[in-house]
């Protein structure tokens, strides 16, 4: 009976650190969970198996909402709130700004909102100091505070916990957790071509985005990573060129300040989004 039970104990103790170098234990040995707010969960998933001194590593955090729900992105639009997370790190652990993929439009023809239904996997990049804790398994912690709405908005708020040894920093073996990572980085938008010219000039009521591409565009549209710049729920007005296109963006009405960059993601016909971020001319002449 012994005997059993010290290879029963063994067998456990394998299967304890097999999880830990997988990442999938929470602090207290449990094997992590999704987490649930109101109609939906959220995880906290890792891509590497262990956290090494002095290199970046990615986090995601992998939100599932039920049929009809959505979420809001970094600019809600018109209504809702951004989701906010905030981090209880170990020492020697930074992160960056969350990489949050291309929105949705939603709403209706005079309420915008730019948000997430079903899924969304925004990634967390961080960064581990020269120095960590000797041998130690770092335990991440992430508060998350969030809107979810369908007929009704209903605010949610849970915690996300996962625990990664201190140590080599190799791939997972999960398929589908790899796949994760890589569906996630499809939906980030992409820095533009180096070759590309964009330009915003104001005008009295609307801001005009021009871009060069060396190729015709026949749609595209911008949202905005500001609230309250322009109006959402008007008309984007893409006039398409022979070697890129010009884009109209009325103004909000409760545009209260000069803006001296539009900020945002720009998501031209075939689903490619880029990331702008460029000067506005005229707008010394305030709004």
């Amino acid at each position: 009976m012994r005997a059993t039970t010290r290879i029963v104990s063994r067998d456990m103790l394998a299967l304890t650190v097999l999880l830990l170098a997988l990442g999938l234990l929470g602090p207290d040995g449990a094997v992590a969970q999704s987490q649930s707010f109101p109609h939906g969960t959220v995880r906290l998933v890792a891509e590497t198996s262990g956290v090494q001194t002095a290199h970046n590593f990615t986090l995601a955090l992998h939100f599932s909402l039920e049929d009809g729900w959505h979420t809001y992105w970094v600019n809600p639009g018109d209504s809702g709130e951004p989701p906010r997370v905030t981090w209880a790190l170990p020492a020697g652990i930074t992160a960056g700004p969350i990489e949050w993929p291309v929105p949705e439009k939603l709403g209706t023809s005079s309420i915008v909102d730019y948000g997430y239904r079903r899924e969304v996997t925004p990634l967390v990049p961080l960064h581990a100091a020269a120095t960590l804790p000797a041998q130690e398994p770092l335990t991440i912690r992430a508060e998350v505070r969030l809107l979810v709405c369908k007929d009704v908005c209903i605010p949610g708020k849970t915690q996300v916990t996962l625990t990664l040894p201190a140590g080599a920093q190799t791939p997972v073996l999960d398929q589908a957790q790899l796949g994760l990572f890589a569906s996630a980085r499809a939906r980030l938008p992409q820095a533009a071509p180096g070759n590309w010219i964009f330009r915003a000039r104001e005008e009295s009521d609307s801001f005009v985005l021009s871009a060069r591409t060396g190729k015709r565009v026949t749609q595209a549209y911008f949202y905005p990573l500001e609230e309250s710049q322009i109006q959402n729920a008007a008309p984007q007005v893409t006039v398409s060129e022979a070697t890129g296109f010009e884009l109209t963006l009325r103004k909000s009405d409760q545009l209260a300040k000069p803006v001296a960059r539009l900020k945002g993601v720009l998501l031209l016909a075939g689903d490619r989004a880029y990331v702008l971020d460029i000067p506005v001319s005229g707008s010394s002449k305030g709004a």
